[in-house]
């Protein structure tokens, strides 16, 4: 009986043990699966990302943008834009929006930097320059030009130096442990390897290889050429071959690694790397994979990370250059055509002159009589008087040759003479008149001479003379000119 009862106390010990451990196991579960929401809660992505983007007008930086967007219709606005990208991550079922501050490409406007990159978004931002492939020749001069912008704009926030420099030391270690895609695989890569048994503090202490983040502003860089579906027409248009394009490129990655930055050629027309750029900038801002090696053969498609280029690989483009050298001034080799400085120079407003002002111009023009290839008499209408005879030096109005130029001329002289009065309302015959002359033509221009009176019946006699032989052998238009008509 004592054995019976030892076993039966022993089963229920044991049924007890086994429900308390099914309980402790429960709670165990529970409290996994909330540790397990409580780390994906922690893993969201971030909200408070920021882009910068900084370029030159023209160099297609709302058209890029929009094409990371996906919008079709780019709105181009002035000033300072801002915009946002849909950022989504499959793998944890989480999207986040990632901010865009897109800089007027007039310098002056940089006062406008401090809404964008100031000391609390400074560690959460990554900076994009843009240059287009269209001015070739001011690529490099525009990504000099922006990037010193931007340093001196940093220098100028009030940012601690333990921030500045972890910021720094992260660039330092985001080139220094960047591995081509698959080595992370690969347990016996030489980089994987290095990565994996140095710690942090080693990695840091790593030299940088030659020309690399000589200047580290502790932003992440990446430069960005637009409108690379150009370089065809500037090999028809301009004669580029591919070492132009070679000595540009090298120049360009050259300052990307004083930067360390990552290079992109991208054409939004043709689709070229845009999508590799969105993919890239996810990479670097919320380290979402990235799984594109280098790409440096199709030289309207080249994509460089940042971490993979050095001075070695760049050299490799000068074994290209047969009419240059790689150490040329970039603007000596790469000019700017002669042609697009003469369009600028016919971009002028022409205004048009005030028609009065225009008027009584050529008024005190006529009355001067400081154009001698006008009509032989020019006279005044304000001031009444004698009409002064002018030699034309190409006109004869006496083919006959019978008669002197002289007193032709002052037939004809006294003919519009006649002719202006009468317009106004003046009888040619009135007395005092300056028409009432007459007489033959020699007497005419003796008693004008003389300043005195005429016969107003042989003057209009003369006169009708005069105009009917105009009239048979000049064949001019009906006597309806004013003072300024020439004969």
């Amino acid at each position: 009986m004592a054995a019976t009862a030892v076993e039966m106390m022993s089963q229920v010990n044991g049924f007890q043990s086994k429900k308390k451990d099914e309980t402790e196991n429960k709670d165990n579960l529970w409290s996994s699966i909330l540790a397990e929401v409580q780390n994906s809660g922690n893993n969201k992505l971030p909200s408070n990302k920021n882009v910068l983007v900084l370029g030159d007008n023209e160099s297609g930086k709302t058209t890029l943008i929009a094409k990371l967007q996906g919008v079709e219709d780019p709105k181009k606005g002035s000033g300072l834009e801002f915009a946002y990208i849909d950022v989504r991550d499959d793998y944890r079922d989480d999207h986040t929006r990632l901010s865009v501050w897109v800089l007027d490409g007039d310098p002056g406007h940089a006062n406008l930097l401090k809404y964008a990159l100031n000391a609390e978004r400074f560690p959460h931002t990554l900076v994009m320059l843009v240059a287009a492939m269209t001015t070739p020749w001011a690529i490099l001069e525009q990504l000099q030009a922006w990037a010193a912008l931007l340093g001196d704009h940093i220098d100028k926030l009030a940012l601690d130096n333990d921030t500045r420099q972890q910021c720094r030391q992260l660039n330092v270690k985001k080139w220094q442990e960047y591995t081509e895609p698959g080595d992370e695989l690969d347990p016996g890569s030489p980089l994987r390897r290095t990565s994996r048994n140095l710690d942090d503090e080693a990695t840091e202490c790593l030299p940088l290889p030659e020309g690399v983040l000589t200047t580290n502003l502790g932003l992440d860089v990446v430069v960005v050429i637009t409108k690379t579906d150009y370089m065809s027409t500037l090999e028809k248009e301009h004669d580029y071959k591919d070492e132009h394009f070679d000595f540009m490129q090298q120049w360009i990655r050259r300052f990307c690694l004083q930067y360390g930055a990552g290079l992109f050629y991208t054409s939004a027309k043709e689709d070229k790397n845009c999508d590799l750029l969105y993919k890239y900038l996810t990479h670097r801002i919320y380290s979402l994979p990235f799984r594109t090696p280098a790409l440096v053969v199709e030289k309207d498609a080249v994509l460089i990370p940042a971490g993979w280029d050095n001075m070695k690989k760049i050299s490799i483009l000068h074994e290209n250059l047969q009419s240059m050298k790689p150490d040329d001034y970039y603007r000596d080799v790469i000019a700017q055509p002669a042609t697009n400085r003469k369009c600028v120079a016919r971009e002028v407003e022409v205004r048009a002159e005030e028609e009065q002002v225009f008027l009584a111009r050529q008024q005190v023009a006529l009355s001067g009589q400081k154009d001698p290839t006008r009509s032989p008499t020019t006279r005044n209408q304000a001031s009444p008087g004698p009409v002064i005879q002018v030699a034309s030096p190409n006109k004869k109005l006496d083919p006959k040759g019978t008669g002197a130029t002289p007193s032709g001329e002052g037939v004809l002289a006294n003919f519009f003479n006649s002719l202006l009065h009468k317009k106004t309302g003046t009888s040619p015959g009135a007395p005092g008149s300056p028409g009432s002359v007459g007489g033959s033509p020699m007497k005419i221009d003796s008693m004008i001479a003389d300043g005195g009176p005429v016969d107003k019946a042989a003057m209009r006699n003369d006169a009708a003379a005069e105009l009917d032989r105009i009239t048979r052998t000049k064949k001019i238009q009906s006597p309806g000119l004013n003072s300024s008509s020439e004969c």
